[in-house]
Parts: structure tokens; C-alpha cells; sequence
């Protein structure tokens, strides 16, 4: 690859990641930007249009609406990250140990991961979100349980490309035990695509997040999440459009950033992807 596409790729990087970096920063600190009182209501400012003291208007309630986007946005940021921290771990391992192991191991968590994979990933969700009465913690719980097989087909597949390379075998010779050959050799060389693969994936489970909350399968009122301010919302789409339409917007950036350093990542690890 030439150097220009190098820097190109390099620079998208970069510039995708300080994007990120101020989303999660907002996220975090979310608590210090806000205006006003995500939870104050005030009845006599009840639905004003954006602008003024308002940014981005109020709610029926009269909240501030900005102050609570960005409070919902650290809601499901955070959830979302969660969400995506366990299945990338859970399956790594699951799937690591299923291609290291072999045999019964093996054939036992991949007849689980088709089971998870044999029903829609959304509508399983939903069914055992409903089945925990909902939270945005079981939310996040019921996602993992059908997000994980994914990852572990994912470090099963790579860890038996490795398992069989001469590098390794000449390892085995020397004398390593399999803590140290999985920790060591095969972890290393197999977590390029499980974190582009965990990249991309953030944009997917937030929206999947958002979408179980907006069924009132998630967060519920009056804990500001972005899902469940469109859901709270949705009635008043043509009268008072900011309600809906600001986490919405929050929403669509977020994904869009996330979906891009995804990319990003994916072409700086394997810069043959980049090539158009």
C-alpha cells in the first residue's frame, strides 16, 4: 500500500476516534452540560418550540429536551458499550475454548450458538426482555444472550486457522501448557477481527437498545433514554416534531460515527479492505 493511502487511512482513524471520544465524553459528563434539570417539570413550558432558552424545546412535561438527549445519550451509550463488552468476551472465550478444546466441547457450545442463531435476533430479545419485565438492564442482558454466537463462531473459526499453523505446533513442542498457548499465542493473533467485528457492532446494539426501549421492553420513564423519549413522543410527530425528532437525530449521529471508526478500524488493521 502506498504511503498516501496509508495517511488517508491513518487520518480517518484519527478523525473518527476524536468524534467518538467526544460522544463518550459527552456521555460521561453529561451531568455538568446539561441546562437545566432532565427531570424538572415545568407545566407553563410545556412543548415550547426550539430555541431561546431551549435548544432544542421541551416536552409535554415541559422538561428541557436537550438536557435530557444528552442524559439519554449516556444512558444508551453506556448500556450499549456494556451490552457490547460482554458479548464480545463471553463469545471470544466461548468461542477460543471451543476451537482450542475440540470433541464434545466443541460440538456442545456450537448446537447452543445454532439454537441462539436459529430464531430473529430482535424478536428473541424481545421476547425474553418481556419475559424479565423489562429495564435497561434486562434489556442489555436479553441482547447479550443472543448477540454472543456471533463472536464465538467468529474466535472458534480463527483459532482453528491458528491451532493449525506451524508456529503453534512448534510452541506445543516446546512444552507450553494451554493457558499459556491460548493467552499468549492464540488470543494475540485472533482479537484483530473480533474488535472490528465489536466496532461495528456498536452502532447495531445501540439501535437495538433503542428499539426495545421505544416497545417498552428497555429503560422506562422517567429515566431518559433515547429509545424511550421517541417512544414517549411519537404521538405528537406532526404537532411538536423536535419531541421525536431530537433523539432521533441523536440517535442517527451516534450510529453514523460509531459505523464509520468502525470502518475505519476494520481498514487500519487490514489495510487490503481500504483498496476500492
Amino acid at each position: 500500500m502506498s504511503t498516501p493511502e496509508k495517511k488517508r487511512i491513518r487520518g480517518r482513524l484519527i478523525f473518527f476516534s476524536l468524534l467518538a471520544l467526544g460522544l463518550l465524553l459527552a456521555a460521561v459528563f453529561a451531568d455538568r452540560l446539561t441546562p437545566f434539570d432532565p427531570n424538572a417539570q415545568d407545566m407553563s413550558a410545556s412543548l415550547q418550540a426550539p430555541g431561546g432558552v431551549h435548544l432544542a424545546g421541551t416536552d409535554r412535561f415541559g422538561r428541557d429536551m436537550f438536557s435530557r438527549i444528552l442524559v439519554g445519550l449516556r444512558t444508551s451509550l453506556l448500556a450499549t458499550l456494556t451490552l457490547v463488552a460482554v458479548i464480545t468476551v463471553a463469545g471470544t472465550v466461548a468461542g477460543v475454548l471451543a476451537g482450542y478444546l475440540g470433541g464434545a466441547p466443541d460440538a456442545v457450545l456450537m448446537r447452543i450458538s445454532d439454537v441462539c442463531l436459529a430464531f430473529p435476533g430482535l424478536v428473541f430479545a424481545m421476547a425474553i426482555a418481556a419475559l424479565l419485565n423489562g429495564g435497561i438492564g434486562n434489556a442489555v442482558l436479553a441482547l447479550a444472550l443472543i448477540s454472543w454466537p456471533k463472536y464465538a463462531r467468529i474466535a472458534r473459526s480463527q483459532t482453528l486457522t491458528v491451532k493449525s499453523s506451524n508456529y503453534i505446533a512448534a510452541v506445543r513442542l516446546s512444552g507450553s501448557g494451554p493457558v499459556k498457548m491460548i493467552g499468549k499465542h492464540i488470543l494475540p493473533n485472533i482479537l484483530g477481527p473480533v474488535l472490528v467485528t465489536s466496532m461495528l457492532d456498536i452502532g447495531t446494539m445501540l439501535m437495538e437498545l433503542a428499539g426495545l426501549s421505544f416497545l417498552g421492553l428497555g429503560a422506562q420513564p422517567p429515566t431518559a433514554e433515547l429509545g424511550n423519549m421517541m417512544s414517549g413522543g411519537r404521538s405528537m410527530l406532526q404537532t411538536y416534531p423536535w419531541v421525536v425528532l431530537g433523539p432521533g437525530v441523536a440517535i442517527f449521529i451516534t450510529v453514523v460515527v460509531f459505523n464509520l471508526l468502525g470502518d475505519a478500524v476494520r481498514d487500519y488493521l487490514d489495510p487490503h479492505s481500504g483498496k476500492r
